[in-house]
C-alpha cells in the first residue's frame, strides 16, 4: 500500500513535528512534507498556537512545485476555520494530487471532514502510514479528544528503598542534576504542572520551566524567548496558600483549585476555580478537577506532589504514566513513603503496571511505566 519513499517522507514529517513539542500546546504537534516523487520540495511544522499550521509552511516553501505533488502530513489536515484557515483547502488550492495522513483527527466532531474535503476535490487520500509514531507525538491531545480527560504523568523521585524524604521532611536533593534537567524537559512538554498547597507551603517551589536547565541540545533548538510556561495548578482545598509564595509572582498562569472562593487579592495571572469535594471528605474530587482542566484545553498534566495526591490520583484511575527516578541511596524505614495507596487487602487489588522504558539519567535510574 505504501512505498519505501512514502515511509521515508512520513518519517521526516514526524521528525519535523517533534520540533514543536515544547511550544505548540494546546495544539497538536504536526509535521508536513511536500514531495515530487523522492524529492522534497517543501517542509514545515506547527510551531505555536495561532501561527500557521505545518501544511501552510510546507506549501509556502514548495511554491509552484506543490502542483501535482504528494503531501505527507502526520495528522489529518483541518477542515474548519479557527485562528487560521483550513489546511485541507490550502492543499486543494495548491493543486496537490495526493495526500498521505499518518492518522485521522481524533476529535469526533471534526475527524474525517478534512479527508472528505480532499476527496471531493479529486485528491487521492491515504491514511494509516506510521500511525503509532504519529499517535506518540500527541498522546495528550488524543486522550482529551477521545475521553474529555487530560493525559496524566505522575513524577516520582525516591531512594532505592522507595523513600522520598527523611522523617523531618528534608529531601533536597535525592536525585542528581541530570535527573533534574530531565524533569525540566518533561515539564516543558506539559500543558500544566499539578501540585498541592502542602507542597507549596513546605517547599515554596517555582513549578516552572527553567530554560537554563533544559540542556544544551534543547537550548540550541529553542531560544529562551520561545519558552512556553505550563499552567501551574495548585490543589488548595482549605484555602491555605497566599499571594506571598514565590510561584505567584513568576511568569505564566496559575490556577487555584478550591472548594470555595478565597478573598485574597491575586495577580491577574492567578485564577481560582471551584471544584466540588469528594463525598463527605475535605478533599477535592480529582475527577472533577481533571474534567475542568480538560475544558480549559489542557491536554497533558505533569504531577509533582507528595504521597497523598499520588495515591489519590492512582486510586481514582486518573494516572496514565508514572515517571520514577530512583537514586542510589538508602534512606531508611523512618523516612517518608513514595505513594499512599490505602485499603489494599489482597493481591487482586494490587495495581499492575507495564514498564515501557528503563535508562540511566546520570547516576540515577529512570523508570517509565504505564498504568
Amino acid at each position: 500500500m505504501f512505498s519505501s519513499i512514502d515511509h521515508s517522507m512520513m518519517l521526516r514529517a514526524i521528525e519535523l513535528a517533534k520540533r514543536g513539542r515544547f511550544t505548540t500546546a494546546p495544539n497538536p504537534n504536526v509535521g508536513c512534507i511536500i514531495a515530487q516523487g523522492a524529492t522534497i520540495v517543501g517542509e514545515g511544522f506547527h510551531y505555536q498556537a495561532g501561527q500557521p499550521h505545518a501544511e501552510v509552511f510546507a506549501l509556502r516553501a514548495a511554491g509552484e512545485q506543490a502542483k501535482g505533488a504528494t503531501a505527507y502530513v502526520t495528522l489529518e489536515p483541518c477542515s474548519h476555520f479557527g485562528r487560521t484557515p483550513p489546511c485541507a483547502q490550502a492543499l486543494i488550492n495548491a493543486n496537490v494530487s495526493r495526500v498521505v495522513c499518518a492518522m485521522v483527527d481524533p476529535n469526533p466532531k471534526v475527524g474525517g471532514r478534512g479527508i472528505e474535503m480532499l476527496k471531493i476535490a479529486g485528491i487521492e487520500v491515504q491514511t494509516g502510514l506510521l500511525a503509532a509514531d504519529a499517535q506518540a507525538l500527541n498522546f495528550g491531545f488524543i486522550k482529551r479528544m477521545k475521553t474529555g480527560l487530560p493525559y496524566v504523568q505522575l513524577k516520582l523521585a525516591a531512594s532505592l528503598d522507595g523513600r522520598t524524604a527523611l522523617s523531618n521532611g528534608e529531601s533536597k536533593w535525592i536525585t542528581g542534576p541530570e535527573a533534574r534537567a530531565d524533569v525540566q524537559r518533561f515539564r516543558a512538554r506539559a500543558g500544566a504542572i499539578l501540585s498541592t498547597s502542602s507542597t507549596v507551603i513546605a517547599d515554596d517551589p517555582s513549578l516552572n520551566v527553567r530554560w537554563s536547565e533544559l540542556g544544551e541540545p534543547v537550548k540550541a533548538e529553542y531560544p529562551e524567548t520561545a519558552l512556553r510556561q505550563p499552567t501551574r495548578v495548585i490543589i488548595d482545598s482549605k484555602n491555605r496558600v497566599t499571594p506571598d509564595f514565590k510561584l505567584f509572582s513568576l511568569e505564566g498562569e496559575t490556577l487555584l483549585a478550591r472548594a470555595e472562593m478565597g478573598q485574597e487579592t491575586w495577580p491577574d495571572s492567578v485564577t481560582q476555580v471551584l471544584i466540588p469535594k469528594q463525598d463527605d471528605s475535605e478533599q477535592l474530587n480529582l475527577t472533577s478537577l481533571m474534567l475542568e482542566l480538560a475544558k480549559q484545553d489542557i491536554n497533558h498534566i505533569w504531577v509533582e506532589a507528595g504521597a497523598e495526591l499520588a495515591g489519590g490520583l492512582l486510586a481514582a484511575g486518573l494516572v496514565d504514566e508514572l515517571i520514577l527516578y530512583q537514586a542510589p541511596k538508602l534512606m531508611g524505614c523512618d523516612s517518608r513513603s513514595l505513594i499512599n495507596l490505602k485499603g489494599l487487602t489482597s493481591m487482586s487489588q494490587v495495581l499492575n503496571l507495564e514498564i515501557t522504558d528503563v535508562r540511566m539519567i546520570g547516576p540515577d535510574l529512570r523508570i517509565i511505566a504505564r498504568v
